[in-house]
């Protein structure tokens, strides 16, 4: 199952030329049952069964969860909610640009 997850990130961060976008070194790995996105070594963004989580700042992930667009992030159902993680559950690949945004808002964190 993190193959399918790793393909689906690595796709996206390709599609979106977000290597482009940043200055920073990226990596992605399998990552628990998902794939996680790496910048200069840390976890910034993660494609999971629960959705499409980014590490965010403690404003924008309060934003998106006063909102509604996100949730809090957790692994598993009985798990405590991963701080500074927003989750979109069942994100729309055709919104790439709303994607990128998120991803490029992510790596910014780790210059």
């Amino acid at each position: 199952m993190a193959k399918e997850y790793l393909e689906k990130l690595s796709s996206q961060i390709n599609e979106l030329k977000i290597e482009s976008e940043i200055d920073f070194s990226i990596e992605m790995k399998h990552f628990i049952s998902g794939a996680a996105l790496y910048i200069n070594g840390t976890i910034c963004a993660l494609w999971f069964p629960g959705g499409l989580a980014f590490k965010l700042s403690d404003t924008e992930v309060a934003k998106l969860l006063r909102s509604g667009i996100a949730k809090p992030q957790k692994y598993f159902l009985q798990d405590h909610i991963k701080k500074g993680y927003a989750l979109f559950e069942e994100p729309d690949i055709t919104k790439s640009e709303q994607w990128k945004k998120y991803f490029i808002l992510a790596a910014q964190q780790y210059r």
